[in-house]
């Protein structure tokens, strides 16, 4: 790089800065005044406890109706992981310590409440390390977290069995990964993230496939099939696991990996340059999938510049903050990353934003 492209480097870098500067500060005002408008909203921590007691409820009620035979099962999914996406908002506020700051039972409760209502991921206090390095570090090639959600990733067979099953997927890339050590190591890190309840939940889920599968297989080949009485009631239990705790929280997880992995830049973003850390995806084609992550394509993009307002504070602040980020020069919906395997750098942007 010569002397002179040094320089003008230099100088986009600092226009940058101050493009982020302004965007954070425009939307932390508009933040300030949305709580001195309605007083509710300095209330945090109720606000925050009211939507975990809320979500947690539901999912033991509609559970309760399913068992009952009130509701059908696919209503108790699609309910439950509704509500487990509020959850996992909820979640990721406490890693950003948003609730119950200086009280460390409550928080912790709380941590350990959005834990059991999504045993598939680690622990929220070990994810937590990750996700603030993935603040500082977004996009980079040191941005774990991104990678885990598949940023980066060429679209394929590979790409899609890591959306929907990234347990298998890990196992897989251990299984293969060059020499024991390597996988060893991998392994054993699958095993201490998932542990304890990530393991009963992909055990639970495996087992339900394979039951199934194997059932059905039988009577497609003409077999008679009879399973004993114990393994009836296992069956019982597990059948009950899976319509109330692990297929919603496969599919929010599907939706919110589907939307975060293409709404974040991996790859060639500049170290801290929130402009290119993410684009706004709002499209109406998408809603199928941003109603199972809490619209997160949407409004996911202010929390990288505004880090201290509550997941429902953003919903409130979107449009206000889109039309400030936009005009700093923040994409929306760039299509095109979905062929660039997320790259931020393209040819030609055609990027508007949408209401």
């Amino acid at each position: 790089m010569t002397v002179l492209e040094r320089a003008i480097e230099t100088d986009r870098l600092t226009t940058d800065q101050e493009k982020i500067d302004s965007v954070t500060r425009s939307i932390t005002e508009h933040g300030n005044y949305l709580r001195k408008r309605y007083p509710i909203l300095q209330h945090q921590n109720v606000l925050g406890a009211s939507v975990m007691v809320f979500s947690l409820a539901g999912m033991v009620v509609t559970g309760g109706l399913y068992i009952e035979g009130f509701i059908p099962a696919w209503a108790c999914i699609l309910i439950n992981a509704l509500l487990t996406s509020f959850i996992h908002e909820i979640e990721h506020d406490l890693i950003h310590r948003l609730y119950f700051r200086k009280q460390p039972l409550a928080h912790n409760a709380m941590m350990f409440m959005c834990w059991l209502a999504r045993p598939g991921m680690p622990s929220p206090w070990l994810r937590r390390n990750l996700h603030f390095h993935h603040h500082k570090e977004s996009g980079t090639e040191s941005d774990v977290e991104a990678w885990i959600t598949t940023s980066g990733s060429p679209w394929g067979i590979l790409r899609l069995l890591k959306l929907v099953d990234g347990f298998l997927f890990g196992f897989l890339n251990a299984v293969f990964a060059p020499g024991w050590r390597q996988k060893v190591k991998l392994l054993g890190k699958i095993i201490r993230l998932n542990t304890p309840f990530g393991l009963l939940y992909w055990g639970c889920w495996y087992v339900f496939l394979g039951y199934h599968l194997y059932t059905w297989l039988g009577s497609v080949m003409g077999a008679d099939i009879q399973s004993s009485a114990t393994t009836l009631a296992l069956m019982n239990i597990v059948n009950h696991a899976v319509v109330i705790l692990i297929a919603p929280n496969m599919i929010r997880q599907f939706c919110l990996f589907f939307i975060s992995s293409n709404m974040h830049y991996y790859g060639d973003v500049a170290p801290r340059n929130a402009l290119q850390q993410t684009q706004v995806m709002n499209p109406w084609w998408l809603w199928p999938f941003q109603l199972f992550c809490f619209n997160f394509g949407s409004t996911h993009s202010i929390h990288h510049f505004v880090v201290r307002d509550p997941f429902y504070l953003r919903q409130m602040t979107a449009p206000y903050a889109h039309k400030v980020m936009a005009q700093a020069g923040v994409r929306f919906n760039d299509f095109g990353t979905y062929k660039r395997a997320n790259r931020y750098s393209m040819e030609h942007s055609h990027t508007r934003p949408r209401g």
